[in-house]
C-alpha cells in the first residue's frame, strides 16, 4: 500500500489573513469608522460557512438587501437562502440594527432641541417611523420652551 502524501488544505477563511486585515482586529486598532459595512456584517456573524468566510456571507446579505435599513425591515423568508443563518444568527443581526437604530433616536431626543414648526418634528419621527408596516401614532411631549421632553407610541 503506497501512502499518498497529504494535500495542504488551503483556508479562505478569516484566520488565514494578515492580523491587520482582520475585522475584529482591524476595529480594535483603527476604530469601527474603517471598517466597510461587510467587515461590521461579518464581525456580527462571528463565523462563516464551509466554502465562505463570514465576509463572503455578509457581502451576499449586503448584496441582496442593499443597505442595513432594507435588512432591518427584511422578513425571515427573506434569509433562508443564505446557508449558514439560522434563526440566532438573524436574531444577532436584526438585534444589532435595532440597537443603532434606537442609538440615533436616543441622540435626537437628548438634544432637547427647540420645536419651531411640524416640520422639525418630522424630522425627528421620520427615520424611526418610515418603514413601519403598520400605522402608528406618536405623542410628542414638549415644555414651556417647546422642547422636547419625551416621545410615546400613543394608546388607540
Amino acid at each position: 500500500m503506497i501512502n499518498k502524501p497529504k494535500e495542504k488544505k488551503i483556508s479562505n477563511g478569516i484566520k488565514s489573513w494578515p492580523k491587520d486585515d482582520r475585522p475584529r482586529e482591524k476595529l480594535l486598532k483603527k476604530g469601527a469608522s474603517a471598517l466597510s459595512n461587510s467587515e461590521l456584517l461579518a464581525i456580527q456573524l462571528r463565523t462563516g460557512v464551509k466554502g465562505n468566510s463570514a465576509i463572503d456571507l455578509a457581502r451576499k446579505m449586503l448584496d441582496k438587501f442593499g443597505t442595513f435599513r432594507n435588512m432591518s425591515h427584511s422578513d425571515i423568508r427573506d434569509w433562508k437562502e443564505f446557508k449558514g443563518l439560522g434563526p440566532a444568527k438573524i436574531a444577532q443581526i436584526k438585534a444589532a440594527l435595532e440597537i443603532g437604530r434606537r442609538f440615533r433616536e436616543d441622540e435626537v431626543i437628548s438634544v432637547k432641541q427647540k420645536i419651531a414648526t411640524a416640520g422639525d418634528i418630522v424630522d425627528i419621527i421620520m427615520p424611526q417611523m418610515r418603514d413601519l408596516k403598520i400605522e402608528v401614532f406618536k405623542v410628542v411631549y414638549l415644555n414651556s420652551n417647546n422642547r422636547i421632553i419625551d416621545i410615546a407610541d400613543a394608546a388607540v
